[in-house]
C-alpha cells in the first residue's frame, strides 16, 4: 500500500482489552464493570480501528512509580475475593493485569499515533488513572495512566512538551503529582471545587509553573465551562505548544452523574472534544490521545463517550485532508522541480 492509499485507510483508534472487565469492584461500587461495558456497546457500530491493548511494560511504569510501589501492588493482589487499597479503592484477583493494559493501551495509543499509524486515538479502559499518586493508590486508580502515556511520549519518543488536560469532575491530583517536577509536562485540570479529593487550587502550579487548575463551583453548568477553557486552558496550550495532547476524559462532570454537581450535558463534552481536536490541528499535527476515566451514570457516560469519539473521528478527517493535500504538493513540487 503506497502513503496516500495509507492516509485514506487511516481511522481513530479504539484500544481496550477484555481484561479491564476482569477488574471486579463490590456491589454498589460507581467504578463497575459495567462502565466498560457500556462504552464498548456504545462505539460498536462505529467506524474505527480497533487494536487490542498490549500489557503495559514495568519501565513504562516506572518511568514515574518506584518499584517499592509497584511490589506492594503486588503483594496486595488478592486470590480471591476483594483487597481493600482504601476508602473506595480495590483488588480482585484481575485487577493488575487490567491495571497493565490501562496503562499499556495509552502507551499504544502514543505509539500509533506519533508513529502516523492513526491520527488519534481513544483508550477505553479501566481501572481508570488520574487519581494515583506517585506511591498511592486511590480514587478507583492504580497507575497514574495518562501520566505514563505523556512521560513515554517525552522519554521515548523523545518529544520536547506533552500537554494533559483533563476534564474530568474530579481534579487529577495523581496526574498533577506525577508530573509535578517535569518540565516538558503541561498539566490543565478542571474539577468541580469543593469536591473529593478537595486539591486542585489555583494556586498548585507545580515546580516549574507547568500546572494548571480550573475550580468550577457546584452547579455552574457547561457554559461556564466553555468560559473557563476559553479564557484560561486554550491560551495556555497555545502558549505551551505541545507536540501532543493527552486527554484525561472523565464524563461525571454530566449533570445526570451521581457523584458531583457541574451539570454539563452531552452536547458540552462534544464541545470540549472538538474544540481541543481544533488545538491539536493547529499546535501538533492533529496529533491527540484520550484515556477514559470516570462516569458513573451509565447511559449519561454512553452518549457521552460516544459524543467525544466522533468528535476524535471528525477530527480524524481533517487530518486526512490535510496529510493529503501536503502529500499532494510535494508531488507536484517534485514535479515542477524536476522540469
Amino acid at each position: 500500500m503506497n502513503r496516500v492509499d495509507n492516509i485514506k485507510t487511516m481511522k481513530t483508534a479504539l484500544i481496550t482489552h477484555a481484561d479491564c472487565l476482569n477488574h471486579i469492584t463490590p456491589i454498589g461500587h460507581p467504578e463497575r464493570v459495567m462502565r466498560l461495558q457500556h462504552v464498548l456497546d456504545a462505539l460498536q457500530d462505529l467506524d474505527l480501528a480497533r487494536v487490542p491493548s498490549p500489557l503495559g511494560a514495568e519501565d513504562d511504569v516506572l518511568r514515574l512509580h518506584p518499584s517499592s510501589y509497584l511490589a506492594s501492588l503486588r503483594r496486595a493482589l488478592p486470590s480471591e475475593g476483594y483487597t481493600q487499597l482504601d476508602t473506595d479503592t480495590f483488588m480482585s484477583p484481575g485487577s493488575l493485569d487490567a491495571a497493565f493494559r490501562a496503562a499499556g493501551a495509552g502507551v499504544r495509543a502514543v505509539d500509533l499515533v506519533l508513529g502516523d499509524a492513526a491520527p488519534n486515538a481513544f483508550c477505553a479502559v479501566r481501572p481508570p488513572g488520574h487519581h494515583a499518586e506517585t506511591e498511592t493508590s486511590m480514587g478507583f486508580c492504580l497507575f497514574g495512566n495518562a501520566a505514563i502515556a505523556a512521560k513515554h511520549a517525552l522519554d521515548h519518543h523523545e518529544l520536547n512538551r506533552v500537554a494533559v488536560v483533563d476534564f474530568d469532575v474530579h481534579h487529577g491530583n495523581g496526574t498533577q503529582d506525577l508530573l509535578w517536577d517535569e518540565p516538558r509536562a503541561l498539566v490543565i485540570t478542571s474539577q468541580q471545587m469543593p469536591l473529593w479529593p478537595g486539591s486542585g487550587r489555583p494556586d498548585e502550579t507545580g515546580a516549574h509553573d507547568t500546572v494548571l487548575n480550573i475550580p468550577l463551583p457546584p452547579d455552574s453548568g457547561g457554559e461556564r465551562m466553555r468560559t473557563a477553557y476559553e479564557r484560561q486552558a486554550f491560551p495556555r496550550l497555545r502558549a505551551f505548544k505541545p507536540d501532543l495532547i493527552v486527554v484525561s476524559a472523565g464524563f461525571d462532570a454530566h449533570q445526570s452523574d451521581p457523584l458531583a454537581q457541574l451539570n454539563w450535558s452531552t452536547p458540552d463534552f462534544a464541545w470540549i472534544s472538538a474544540e481541543l481536536c481544533t488545538l491539536a490541528h493547529e499546535l501538533c499535527q492533529g496529533r491527540l490521545v484520550s484515556l477514559l476515566e470516570g462516569g458513573y451514570d451509565l447511559p449519561a457516560l454512553s452518549a457521552s463517550v460516544r459524543a467525544h469519539v466522533q468528535e476524535l473521528m471528525k477530527a480524524a478527517k481533517v487530518w486526512q485532508t490535510l496529510q493529503l493535500t501536503a502529500w499532494a504538493l510535494k508531488t507536484r513540487w517534485k514535479s515542477w522541480s524536476a522540469l
